[in-house]
């Protein structure tokens, strides 16, 4: 467990150790101190003011405790769910309301130099909560007092005042017990389908961890439904929407879900499988703490893996551009792969130019579906796969058309690599790959650099002055016809000898009649003098037309 993880669960136990403080006492004052002074632990903020619901209004505290004109006023009219405070001398200030049984129970105020982080922010949210859980609890204390006097002064009231204090001491007892289980499942690392166990324990309820798309991804108790259910985007994005309106869990049919949503984003719902309608306060209480551990949980594993990711496309990065074979084992021995042995570079592309982060994805699941040792990056406008032994990449391909719901994208491998220093050579080919398969006749799919043929040879790009004019040498005069009379004779021959010469195949691949073909062939001949008859003769061209399409949208110079 790395530091911040360990300074997290450090805070968090803090938590809970100030909550048992503040739980254990009556007087809202001494409640209100233990907060006050909590706040400086998380994070570089201090207490500018603190406040009770005193006779319906908010009095400033401690007693007696001088009045601010500046800031007093403003307290009352702040929102309900808390708010900055501005005051002219621009200071940074949170308002946090403690809201108690009967609403609004008193406020705190805290003050720092600059704006805390989001974690900071989340930190002290919490310590609200606690706070205005506490002054309820104190509350309902002060209650109990008022029933222990009654009950002294008559002997008819005795049974309800120790329903009533039995059923309080329970509602703490169970409280104290969610957080005693909840936080040390959180300690001991059993991650979500620790979490759903022990809810499941704590409320006797199935419970369900989804992430925020509505996927499965921890489950307890019995009853699990296969396949897991999923609601389509639409109703799912509303059914998010309504739950985040609310500062309880939702109801939503059989379940009662609650947000896992640490900072601004939803990272995911934890659900109570409830048909028969039978949770209560207890329940909601279990869910709400339970849904606060997971949240830290997720945010944990989140910044871990933007970490590993990150380091990832670095090392990536430097292979592709080439590093020495020392450093690249080091470095990938620390991040768990084994660069030792063959090695290929897989480079994709989709939808026209599209590498973003939807392709990124896809193909980071579909390594692990296929269960490669590969690492990922985006370099030059693709993404980059470095896959250890020789890459499946029909699989690999139908793996990310499927993810993505379309087929218009290229998967390339380059040549295979012996040692680290080999990789460039294999991006370079794997990209020259991509581009080949991406101006040829089949812009889709998947192709390999080994299985080039001609076109290793074609694009190599140390030999293209003399293949351009080769291709200015055999197709010049057709080339020109196409331009000036906006005619397709270039590509009707580069067809017509893909197919062998097979008029029908030919006709029926360019969507003419059999007549049209000939004709065009006959005007070829007119036009270049060329017998297409002579095998010398049809294998330059047939060359040259494969050249063309390496060409293809390049000036051809040389032409004599």
């Amino acid at each position: 467990m790395d530091s911040w993880a360990r300074g997290q669960l450090s805070t968090l136990y803090g938590l809970f150790v100030l909550s048992l403080k503040m739980f254990s006492g009556r007087d809202p004052e001494r409640i209100l101190a233990l907060a006050a002074t909590s706040v400086p632990s998380l994070g570089p903020c201090t207490v500018a003011a603190t406040y009770l619901m005193t006779a319906g209004s908010l009095v400033r505290q401690p007693a007696g405790h001088p009045a601010d004109p500046e800031l007093d006023p403003l307290v009352p009219e702040l929102d309900d769910r808390g708010s900055g405070v501005v005051l002219p001398d621009g200071t940074w200030r949170w308002a946090f309301p403690l809201r108690g049984a009967s609403g609004l129970a008193g406020c705190l105020v805290v003050v720092a130099e600059s704006e805390p982080t989001v974690d900071e922010m989340f930190l002290l949210k919490v310590l609200g909560q606690q706070t205005s859980a506490a002054l309820a609890n104190a509350t309902l204390h002060r209650k109990e007092d008022a029933y222990a006097d009654r009950l002294r002064r008559s002997n008819d009231e005795r049974s309800e005042v120790n329903a009533r204090l039995t059923t309080t001491v329970n509602e703490l007892r169970h409280q104290q017990r969610v957080q005693e289980v909840l936080t040390g499942v959180s300690a001991s690392g059993a991650g979500e389908q620790g979490i759903a166990h022990a809810l499941n324990e704590l409320t006797a309820l199935p419970v369900a961890i989804e992430d925020q798309f509505g996927n499965l991804r921890a489950w307890a108790g019995p009853g699990r439904p296969h396949p897991y259910p999923k609601l389509p985007a639409r109703r799912r994005e509303d059914l998010l929407r309504r739950a985040a309106r609310l500062t309880y869990p939702l109801r939503s049919q059989d379940r009662l879900i609650s947000l896992v949503k640490p900072h601004h984003e939803v990272l995911g719902v934890v659900a109570l499988i409830d048909p028969a309608k039978t949770a209560r306060d207890h329940e909601i209480f279990t869910l709400q703490y339970g849904t606060t551990v997971l949240a830290l949980e997720l945010a944990h594993q989140r910044s871990l893996a933007e970490v590993e990711l990150r380091l990832h496309r670095e090392l990536v990065d430097d292979l592709v551009a080439g590093t020495d074979n020392d450093s690249a084992y080091a470095r990938a021995d620390a991040l768990g792969h084994d660069l030792r042995g063959p090695h290929h570079v897989v480079v994709a592309q989709w939808g026209g130019g599209q590498a973003g982060d939807a392709l990124s994805h896809a193909l980071s699941r579909a390594t692990v579906e296929l269960e490669w040792k590969a690492l990922c990056s985006r370099r030059s406008g693709v993404v980059v796969v470095l896959v250890r032994g020789r890459p499946d990449g029909e699989a690999l391909y139908r793996s990310v058309a499927h993810d993505l719901g379309t087929d218009t994208g290229v998967v390339a491998i380059g040549g295979c690599c012996s040692a680290p220093d080999e990789l460039p050579r294999s991006f370079n080919e794997a990209v020259r790959t991509l581009r080949i398969r991406q101006t040829s006749r089949t812009p889709r799919g998947v192709a390999s650099f080994d299985q080039l043929g001609l076109y290793r040879i074609l694009d190599t790009g140390k030999n293209r002055a003399d293949v351009t004019s080769f291709v200015g040498e055999w197709l010049g005069d057709l080339i020109d016809y196409d331009n000036t009379r906006d005619a397709d004779m270039v590509r009707t021959l580069s067809h017509f000898l893909e197919c062998g010469g097979n008029y029908d195949r030919t006709a029926s691949e360019l969507l003419i009649h059999r007549s049209t073909l000939r004709y065009r062939l006959g005007r070829m001949r007119e036009i270049t003098g060329f017998d297409l008859g002579d095998v010398d003769v049809r294998l330059n061209l047939h060359v040259a037309t494969r050249a063309w399409q390496v060409l293809q949208g390049q000036p051809l110079e040389g032409r004599p």
